[in-house]
């Protein structure tokens, strides 16, 4: 049945909460497959990628989940950051977009739409991002449950960085302080899922320069507060640091790996095929020290 319309606000912005839709889903996963599916408990292969254009690991996205869904390769959790970029849902109201067309260009940021579900969102320096390329029926997983443990997993990064953070009923995603007078939006959550895999995923925000998030309504909700690891631990003048995210991330891989009942293991190289060798766990022990 066709989703109805969704009611606009003043200027063409719509004033409905962060992800009306934050699952685009082009094929429903089959029913979760049990018994007798080896794979079903395959190791959650993660990989640390740095600083990456966002176009570059689009199209590294859409590689893997073909792959995955084509049973060529497992399961996988990339983890990494980008430069400043704008990216609007599929059918987000770019109405949502604050900044002038000539500001965004003499910044150098640029604004893609993409198939996920959800609104607008920023993208940048100090901020952690991860997508999971899952394959869900073969680890036995329904669409809620996994925007469940991505956001258990962020509110587990927050904890342990000393942030208490939830989620919040109606508004996927990770908040401070979400039933209070004035909520604090710290992550973001928007999925894809194509012939039963997952892809993009969520946004943590470590230390990003917050100032940036006024380029927009934040996941299309005007006036919504955004803050970030730093600023909730009394830094907020802290400058954004790739090795702060990375930290970060290992942080949430554990994190997520535990939600989902599996195994870690490091790769180099995301796209090998399942028989490599994973790399050393260090950085995972690390994290959980």
């Amino acid at each position: 049945m066709p989703q109805a319309a969704a009611p606009i606000g003043p200027n063409g912005r719509s004033p409905l909460n962060c992800y009306r839709a934050e699952v685009d889903t082009a094929t429903i996963p089959l029913e979760p497959t049990t018994g007798g599916d080896a794979r079903v408990h395959e190791p959650l292969r993660t990989t640390w990628l740095g600083r990456v254009p966002y176009r570059d690991a689009w199209d590294l996205q859409k590689r893997l989940a073909a792959a995955r869904a084509d049973e060529r390769i497992g399961d996988r959790l990339l983890l990494l950051e980008h430069p400043a970029v704008l990216t609007l849902g599929r059918q987000a109201n770019e109405h949502h977009v604050l900044a002038s067309p000539d500001e965004l260009a003499r910044r150098g940021i640029e604004v893609l739409r993409v198939e996920r579900g959800g609104e607008v969102t920023y993208h940048g320096p100090g901020q952690l991002v991860a997508y999971p390329i899952l394959g869900l029926s073969r680890r036995g997983l329904l669409v809620r449950p996994l925007v469940r443990a991505l956001e258990a997993a962020m509110v587990a990064t927050c904890a342990a960085s000393g942030v208490q953070a939830s989620r919040r009923d109606g508004h996927p995603g990770c908040w401070c302080d979400p039933d209070g007078v004035a909520p604090r939006k710290i992550g973001a959550l928007g999925l894809r899922v194509e012939r039963g895999v997952s892809y993009h995923g969520i946004a943590l925000n470590v230390a990003p320069d917050l100032a940036d998030f006024d380029l927009i309504d934040p996941c299309g909700m005007p006036g919504v507060i955004s803050t970030s690891i730093a600023r909730e631990t009394g830094r907020p003048d802290e400058a954004p640091s790739t090795a702060a995210v990375e930290r970060a991330a290992w942080t949430f891989a554990v994190a997520l790996s535990a939600e989902l009942g599996a195994e870690l293991q490091i790769v180099d190289d995301p796209e090998l095929y399942d028989d490599t060798q994973a790399a050393d766990a260090g950085p995972v022990a690390a994290a959980t020290r």
